[in-house]
């Protein structure tokens, strides 16, 4: 099948060569144009960009290269990852499927494995669905379960979700376009949104219960204050209904363990993490 696939972290990489190798024939890739990153401003490309390159695809940074797919033969757009809102006449050139990081209709929206780690669900998935101008609105084709467990963190979810979208993929563009496409199911259910963490939810508040800081910290980039200096909760248990930190990230400095943190600050009895 002809495809236009849009697409830009490193989660889109794994679908994007999936695609390719399961011979469907790529004709381009749309992503977010390069960005000016660290000390130097250099311009640095996008993952799926890299990817395209390496496999020799065609790339665009305008989504209104769509339509001239279209135009040319391609048959189906891929949406996975892609970080824009497609507009109508994107829509209207060409059928779009989005691969979806949660069991919607819970968790429409940028953030599905944050949210979902955070809110305690013990089950997300990946859905196949129809594109269509609301956000995560569409129909969807096929939908299959990942568990979550109370030590699975956002990576770990992430690279199962990824592997799973993957084949997802792969399976539902294996049937000839014209037996599916104009067969998504309406989504059912509570409707969700998972909208993109603030720098402010990050910030631990002790006084929630230790289960929801240890979602916090699973999630990634939960941190605190010590002695008016951040400190960052990279990974943490849960014993005796209290967080207990195992590996900590003081401000200024590497990755340590708790042990090796606390060996060097000898935090007093009397001081709290949190305290300002």
């Amino acid at each position: 099948m002809k495809l236009v696939y849009l697409g830009t972290p490193e989660i889109a990489v794994p679908p994007l060569r999936a695609l390719v190798g399961a011979g469907h024939d790529v004709t381009r890739v749309i992503t977010r144009a390069d960005k000016r990153r660290g000390r130097g401003s250099a311009l640095s490309s996008s993952p799926v960009k890299e990817a395209a390159l390496d496999l020799g695809i065609p790339v665009s940074s305008d989504p209104d290269d769509v339509v001239s797919a279209a135009a040319g033969g391609t048959e189906l757009g891929v949406v996975v990852a892609y970080g824009r809102l497609l507009r109508p006449h994107h829509l209207d050139a060409l059928p779009m499927i989005n691969a979806h990081f949660s069991l919607l209709p819970r968790w429409r929206g940028a953030a599905p494995v944050e949210r979902a780690l955070l809110a305690g669900d013990d089950v997300t998935g990946v859905c196949v669905m129809r594109v269509e101008e609301g956000l995560d609105t569409g129909g969807v084709y096929a939908c299959a379960e990942v568990p979550i467990t109370p030590a699975t963190t956002a990576g770990d979810l992430r690279a199962v979700l990824v592997d799973v979208a993957s084949e997802l993929l792969v399976e539902t563009l294996a049937r000839p376009l014209g037996s599916w496409i104009d067969g998504a199911i309406p989504q059912q259910g509570d409707v969700t949104y998972a909208a993109k963490l603030t720098k402010e939810e990050f910030e631990i508040d002790w006084d929630q219960p230790a289960d929801a800081v240890h979602r916090l910290v699973r999630v990634g980039g939960a941190w605190t204050t010590f002695r008016d200096k951040r400190l960052k909760i990279v990974a943490a248990d849960v014993v005796d209904g209290r967080l207990v930190p195992t590996r900590v990230q003081p401000e200024g400095k590497g990755e340590m363990s708790f042990d090796a943190w606390r060996n060097g600050a000898r935090p007093a009895a009397t001081e709290l993490f949190g305290d300002r």
